[in-house]
């Protein structure tokens, strides 16, 4: 990766994707240190965009920035996992049930090819492109839901989140039953029913918070 012919933005734009996955799928786990040198030699870029990007991970409230530590990569703890997905049930059901009332053809195609693309993850158990194709799906239901306020709400949001969904499908009979719900919201997708569109992508939601709350919990966060 090289930011000789990039700007610093887009560059620090690529390094944060980076981190953002490293982050949220457990491999800079919480307290660990992202130092600019050591960042900079792996990913050869100069110690600008490392900055840069840096600050957007902090903006997305999966860092801190202190002058003495550095940069370390944020605690998930409990009540912040109860509390966003309280959140994000909200908003993404609303973006399921405005999607169902109003789905075209080559929506429900994507999302059909999206869903049978995550089905066969689940039976295959790959866990990292399982939730990258399952992350896709719920960011293309609320893109698609068509409200520009809505979706800006969601970015805001659902990084923080997503470190919570990738605990969750190592809990196996989580696993099993978030798939059961995928299918039942792509039932609702078809049948162009608002109302359980609704309602099974909240419980959907809720149901991640519990499992993630609880793991946590359980490892004393």
């Amino acid at each position: 990766m090289s930011d000789t012919s990039l700007d610093i933005q887009a560059s620090a734009e690529r390094v944060a994707d980076c981190l953002r996955d490293r982050i949220v799928k457990g491999e800079c786990p919480p307290g660990s240190r992202l130092v600019e040198r050591r960042l900079s030699a792996e990913l050869n870029v100069s110690r600008t965009p490392i900055r840069e990007a840096l600050k957007l991970l902090r903006a997305d409230g999966l860092v801190e920035i202190s002058l003495h530590r550095g940069a370390q990569v944020v605690a998930y703890t409990a009540e912040e996992a109860e509390n966003l997905f309280d959140l994000i049930a909200a908003i993404e059901s609303l973006a399921a049930e405005r999607l169902a009332g109003r789905i075209r053809p080559e929506v429900l195609a994507r999302l059909e090819t999206l869903h049978e693309r995550m089905l066969k993850q689940y039976a295959a158990r790959e866990a990292s492109a399982y939730f990258d194709t399952n992350t896709e799906i719920h960011d293309s239901i609320v893109r698609e839901a068509g409200n520009p306020v809505l979706i800006d709400s969601h970015r805001r949001i659902a990084v923080r989140a997503r470190r919570g969904r990738f605990m969750a499908i190592f809990d196996a009979e989580r696993w099993r039953q978030s798939v059961e719900e995928h299918e039942g919201v792509m039932a609702a997708f078809r049948a162009r029913d608002t109302a359980a569109a609704a309602r099974i992508w909240r419980l959907h939601l809720r149901h991640s918070g519990e499992s993630v709350a609880e793991t946590l919990r359980r490892q004393g966060g």
